[in-house]
């Protein structure tokens, strides 16, 4: 069993310089503890704390109003999730957000694609259930106690982890309203899910071009500007993502993004469409799209740990990729982790899927779910990750 420090999570504490109005100056100021160890157990990067720290940074919990004493030390410490239903499962507060689309011709205005709600059930179930596993886990097993992990064990009676609160939030998908509007409704979802304390997940489904909070939340992740084409940029490797859509359409009408446009420098323009991503060598590969064989998808998560603050973005390059990611997360979630990068008290985990398509008979129905595909997972190399996080 792992357990994390949750220090900054009681202190409503972001990880962003410019968010940190004095807070590691007043801890140190009253507890005596110095600046280094102040920010370790903040970025819940610390090996160990004495007994007398603990009781110091507990005192300045109590005195300025961050915790009941009753509540403490408890409240300071999280298990940590071991796999990765576990890691959405063990979240307080559960937002899903999804991109709608409008039809001037039906009274009620806006839709929610078919394959993003076939997605969104399957992460509802593997959230409620843990991925099928939730039954197994107090079944056989000795009467005073259930296998939790490899070297830890909980209680018989423990009860298995769920949200305890479960929302749903819809954006504007790029092209059906004005980009002000669309980029304001995606901040508003955005700044209004950072803003809520304690631990938490927002989970957006989609790609950037159905859902600009997948744009505001790789931008964040990676500390640059979103809905701001980076296609000029002299060298792929200056890209601040490693991670990028190439439109199907040359030179169509897309919204400026941080991750996606038509090529990937001045000097690289690749003409397939689908995901790009960066290797350890800094070159670049293709999980590739076209109408008949292949179709790619994406799948990147970021969790603070010491915050308890997960931000998820999904989807496929269409919504068959999206149907295909549905049934990898049901059969293959294991692929899916441990997270690709953790440092700096956090934790990526980043993937693209390739899908090759097998034949069928004949046209599938947009009614059917079941596409059948051979399916590689490739995780985004930690050090093409490593080299964009400012530290």
């Amino acid at each position: 069993m792992k357990f994390s420090f949750r220090l900054a999570e009681l202190l409503n504490h972001s990880p962003d310089p410019k968010k940190r109005p004095g807070t590691i100056k007043a801890i140190c100021d009253f507890t005596g503890l110095d600046r280094h160890q102040v920010s370790s157990l903040l970025k819940n990067e610390a090996k160990y704390i004495p007994l007398s720290a603990l009781a110091q940074v507990c005192d300045f919990l109590i005195k300025h109003g961050y915790a009941e004493a009753n509540q403490l030390p408890g409240a300071l410490f999280a298990v940590e999730p071991e796999n990765f239903w576990e890691l959405l499962a063990r979240r307080k507060r559960v937002e899903m957000c999804l991109g709608i689309r409008a039809d001037e011709n039906w009274a009620e205005g806006a839709w929610v694609v078919a394959s993003d709600t076939i997605l969104q059930g399957q992460l509802l179930t593997g959230i409620s259930t843990l991925g099928g596993t939730a039954k197994y886990r107090q079944q056989d097993m000795p009467r005073d106690m259930v296998s939790l992990s490899g070297d830890g064990y909980m209680m018989r009676d423990t009860p298995i982890p769920q949200p305890e609160d479960l929302f749903q939030t819809l954006v504007w998908a790029p092209g059906q309203a004005e980009d002000e509007e669309v980029h304001r409704r995606g901040h508003e979802v955005y700044s209004s899910f950072q803003a809520v304390d304690g631990d938490k997940a927002l989970i957006s489904l989609g790609s950037i071009r159905s859902n600009p909070v997948i744009e505001l939340g790789l931008a964040s992740a990676f500390n640059t500007e979103p809905f701001i084409s980076q296609d000029e940029v002299e060298d792929p490797s200056q890209r601040a993502i490693p991670i990028y859509l190439r439109h199907r359409e040359k030179n169509a009408q897309f919204p400026g993004s941080c991750c996606g446009g038509d090529q990937l420098s001045k000097s690289y323009a690749p003409e397939t469409p689908g995901f790009y991503y960066e290797k350890e060598d800094g070159s670049w590969g293709c999980c590739k799209w076209d109408e008949t064989t292949y179709e790619p998808a994406y799948l990147i998560y970021v969790y603070h740990e010491s915050q308890g603050r997960l931000e998820m973005m999904l989807g496929g390059y269409s919504g068959r990729g999206t149907r295909l990611l549905a049934k990898t997360l049901s059969s293959r979630p294991e692929e899916f982790w441990p997270p690709v990068y953790t440092g700096n008290g956090t934790q990526i985990g980043a993937y693209v899927i390739q899908y090759e398509l097998k034949k069928q008979k004949k046209a599938r129905s947009v009614l059917v779910a079941d596409y059948s595909a051979t399916t590689k997972i490739i995780p985004i190399d930690p050090k093409a990750i490593q080299r964009r996080l400012t530290i």
